[in-house]
């Protein structure tokens, strides 16, 4: 019996499942400077929680990857809402470090594991339409993330105004939001039939597609990839603890960076069909750097015209990247695109364990001699040792990104190589 295949139902449930993955990544970075205050946690462990979600994500995007096409879709999308549910449930009743490190974890995997799935799941419903419809489904990671900032903002002035400290309470309600499109796209899943993947559906052979991860092209473009997704993802997840002591509305630069991202690429394909995947990556390059150095060197509200230039360089570096491997790597398939996804999300995990430690260290030669960071972190709100850590956190937080700005310079040097490189490339083509 032939099954039925409802694809706008199946797209539907597969933006959900990707905005409950960029909720996660929105509200969590809205709420994670709460986390640290309510069970006071310094840099470092703020920092390894973080990055949890980081370790998980390629792990599953990894794994997902090489049995998706084994196992079926359908039950890959079922474990992606388990983890889902159980990740969020263990943050809204979390008691300390281990279990934030393990709900981040779980809420880390599933976040791959609908990666690793529904990209080949929407490339499989829309075979003529395949540019398009992903970056449909790709709109609701900066969405969902603008979603995200704005419940945390909305709840907490409106939940905790006048109030300090913030009632953590609050902060767990903010979390259950994710329940919702949560429950909503596992009832989905659980219905509804899939099809094959398109390479499966078409023959390819998966040899073939093994043997093209060798290409020293997709190597180079893994080396990328580490580099744009943390000058992406990290600058956007420590956004309210680096600029907390700096603005009221930290979480509100992460929101406006996502809102640019939203209308990046809703509008991103004039913008590819003229300049190719690697000239947009040049110049994403080119105003991530500068966004940063304003982030670094602006003050007050002037810190949004960075936040809008960094969003504006950072909104095209994920589909560019995976646009690029799709367009002149094609034989490296479906797991030539999760490994890219894979191998960014790793490079953040261990960028942000080092920078944790190392924002610790900075914050520290920021406050008096011989100061005892721990001591700091616990002290009383309104006393002077808080008001001298908020001071140093304040100071040390721009240091922070003037290390993290070497990358986009480098990726400057590294993006403009490969203009040169498939333009020699399209000429030789042209020429035989």
């Amino acid at each position: 019996m032939q099954k039925t295949i409802q694809t706008n139902k199946l797209f539907v449930a597969s933006c959900l499942s990707l905005l409950v993955t960029s909720l996660s990544f929105g509200i969590r970075a809205g709420i994670l400077n709460d986390q640290a205050v309510r069970f006071h946690l310094n840099a470092s462990e703020l920092g390894t929680i973080a990055a949890t979600a980081f370790w998980g994500f390629p792990l599953a995007i990894i794994v997902g990857g090489f049995i998706v096409d084994i196992i079926g879709m359908k039950k890959l999308l079922v474990f992606a809402f388990i983890f889902h549910l159980l990740g969020i449930v263990l943050t809204i009743f979390a008691n300390g470090y281990w279990t934030l490190f393990a709900s981040t974890l779980l809420i880390g995997i599933a976040n791959g594991t609908v990666e690793a799935t529904c990209n080949p799941l929407v490339a499989s419903l829309f075979t003529d339409n395949k540019t398009t419809k992903l970056n449909h489904f790709h709109l609701w990671f900066p969405a969902g993330i603008v979603i995200g900032t704005l419940v945390v903002f909305g709840l907490d002035n409106a939940l905790a105004h006048g109030i300090s400290p913030k009632p953590y309470w609050i902060s767990q309600v903010e979390i259950g939001v994710m329940l919702i499109p949560t429950l909503i796209y596992g009832y989905l899943f659980s219905k509804l039939e899939f099809p094959v993947t398109e390479r499966v559906a078409s023959g390819v052979s998966s040899g073939d597609m093994y043997k093209a991860l060798f290409n020293p092209l997709f190597g180079f473009m893994i080396l990328c990839m580490f580099g744009t997704a943390i000058t992406e993802l990290f600058t956007n997840q420590w956004m309210d603890v680096l600029f907390k002591t700096v603005t009221d509305n930290a979480i509100l630069i992460l929101t406006f960076v996502a809102s640019v991202q939203v209308l990046g690429r809703a509008f991103a394909s004039p913008i590819v069909h003229k300049l190719a995947p690697q000239g947009v990556l040049f110049i994403s390059a080119i105003l991530s750097a500068l966004g940063i150095y304003l982030l670094i060197n602006l003050h007050g509200d002037a810190i949004f015209l960075g936040a809008i230039i960094f969003g504006l360089g950072v909104a095209f570096f994920w589909p560019c990247m995976i646009g690029f491997v799709a367009e002149n790597l094609p034989r490296t398939g479906a797991v030539g695109l999760n490994l890219m996804g894979g191998a960014g999300m790793f490079a953040v995990s261990l960028y942000m364990i080092f920078m944790g430690g190392h924002y610790d260290s900075l914050t520290l030669k920021y406050l008096p001699a011989g100061a005892d960071l721990p001591t700091y972190l616990n002290a009383a709100p309104g006393t002077s040792m808080a008001a001298a850590l908020a001071q140093a956190k304040s100071q040390a937080g721009p240091d922070v990104l003037s290390t993290t700005l070497v990358i986009p310079v480098v990726l400057i040097v590294a993006f403009g190589g490969l203009v040169i490189y498939m333009r020699g490339r399209k000429k030789a083509a042209l020429a035989a």
